[in-house]
């Protein structure tokens, strides 16, 4: 059976400290092994990383962005490849990878942008014949840690952005999913990027804990659970690292009386059963605005869900595949279960959906649970999985309390025709990305993507402009050259 190893100074190395199973979700079998690298292996990494960093800090930007603008290239014309990977290892539909990889690659193409995001600023004559100015430089060896949700688009959220910014960098990809993160890798080789500056290390805790705990780390990215985000953050920044930590969602949208219904319900389909629902930005939550409302929208998706069809990637016919490890489905059945228990109604049942040919696979069918209340642990807590629940609320302004109140705030969408609502809700509203009949409001590579509250542990989001400040430590320089022959006197002043 292959083993997958890592890719440290520019080679594939494996490392036989420990191995786990990696499955193919669609077939519950094992598919390959993955090595996870011990605390020595992580630390070759950062040592490469290290090594690297020196030569790569003074390249001109221009010249890392050539780079990426190849790397750009070769991941379009390996894309089919790639996406197999996805498939084979997240058990994620052929065109829903092609999508997620789509996406990492705007990421890239906003890197290529490293001349003018580097540029810093300029004043002349600040003060007499003084003139300042800052400049945008790297931190040195910097580290990401990702999920398997999206193990293509959100490592390039991470390392293309700071390698053009003149860093070196180390990834901790998710364990389950470790076979494209490493091909994408080699990819930057062939674009022509120097050894040790991209790395990457499969593993568990322990590669994760050595990350964190390095003085030779500046920064970690990471994306994940909530619970391990607040530890990723607590420990980077307790050993001094700059740190963003993503975290955990339940995102919600309110569905007003006066909203396009089929609309609508083509929208809600795809944001809460695509990619299984496994996205921090899956819409797992409906406030429909009044009884008519609600009656209206459940059947409308009652009988649309009718027609959804979950099954292995490589048929593309299928609307989503399976979730991750057969442990997650039981956990997404057992929310299932606990609703029904506390007296909400199962209008589509998703559990153990037969798909003829698969019967071992980790399916989950779409599920939507009506009469849902917010004292339930299905509510309180993220399912991550192919699950829709509908809650009744009288008025909007009840919908946003709701919203408001709770202890995640990724993601947010409104439904309707009207827009003054639309616009005091996208004021009001305590979340970080904001929708109008937009249910995935996934901001573009060229913005920011972060949510408020426990959804974000650190001051800036990821990619975008602040992913610049992330990647980045300004430096001002204030400069004076006295004109010959001219002498001051001392001042005590503070200078203006």
């Amino acid at each position: 059976m292959s083993i997958v190893g890592h890719f440290i100074n520019g080679e594939l190395v494996q490392d036989q400290h420990k191995v786990q199973d990696v499955y193919n979700p669609a077939t519950g079998k094992v598919s390959k092994q993955v090595a996870l690298a011990s605390k020595q292996t992580t630390e070759q990494a950062i040592a490469a990383a290290q090594a690297a960093y020196p030569q790569w800090r003074d390249t001109p930007p221009l010249k890392r962005a050539r780079i990426m603008f190849r790397f750009k290239e070769l991941l379009e014309q390996n894309s089919d490849k790639i996406c197999a990977l996805i498939g084979e290892e997240h058990g994620k539909i052929s065109h829903d990878a092609a999508g997620e990889l789509q996406r990492g690659i705007e990421n890239v193409e906003f890197a290529c942008g490293a001349p003018e995001l580097l540029k810093g600023e300029h004043s002349k004559n600040a003060g007499p014949h003084i003139d300042s100015w800052s400049e945008m430089q790297p931190l040195g060896v910097v580290a990401g840690i990702t999920p398997f949700n999206f193990p293509a688009m959100v490592p390039m959220w991470m390392f293309p952005l700071a390698i053009v910014c003149g860093n070196t960098f180390v990834l901790k990809p998710s364990e389950r999913v470790p076979s494209s993160t490493l091909y994408i890798a080699q990819l930057l080789k062939e674009a022509g990027l120097p050894d040790g500056v991209m790395n990457v290390v499969n593993g568990d805790k322990e590669a994760v804990d050595t990350l964190l705990l390095d003085q030779r780390v500046k920064a970690v990215s990471f994306v994940g659970s909530t619970p391990i985000a607040e530890y990723i953050y607590t420990t980077a920044s307790a050993n001094g690292k700059r740190c963003q930590a993503l975290g955990g969602a339940k995102n919600h949208a309110i569905v007003m009386p006066d909203a396009d219904i089929d609309n609508a319900v083509n929208q809600l389909l795809g944001a809460a059963f695509g990619s299984s629902g496994e996205r921090c930005m899956a819409l797992s939550v409906v406030l429909a605005v009044g009884d008519k409302t609600a009656d209206a929208l459940v059947e409308k998706l009652q009988k649309a869900m009718a027609g959804l069809t979950v099954g292995a990637c490589d048929k593309t016919s299928n609307d989503f595949g399976p979730v991750i490890t057969a442990e997650h489905k039981q956990k997404v059945q057992g929310f299932i279960s606990s609703a029904e228990a506390d007296g909400a109604s199962i209008v589509v049942d998703g559990r153990d959906p037969v798909v003829s040919g698969y019967q071992d696979g980790f399916f989950v069918g779409a599920t939507l649970i009506d009469h849902v209340k917010t004292t339930m642990d299905s509510y309180k807590n993220e399912i991550f999985g192919p699950v829709l629940q509908v809650l009744r609320v009288k008025t909007m302004e009840e919908g946003m309390q709701l919203i408001n109140d709770h202890e995640y705030g990724n993601g947010t969408c409104l439904f309707t025709r009207d827009g003054e609502a639309a616009r005091y809700f996208s004021d009001n509203i305590e979340v970080g990305m904001v929708g109008i009949n937009v249910p995935l409001p996934v901001p573009v590579a060229y913005h920011s993507f972060g949510g408020w509250k426990r959804s974000l542990f650190g001051d800036l989001h990821a990619y975008g402009p602040d992913g610049v400040r992330f990647y980045t430590k300004r430096k001002t320089i204030t400069q004076r050259w006295p004109s010959s022959g001219v002498r001051e006197g001392v001042s005590f002043s503070f200078p203006s």
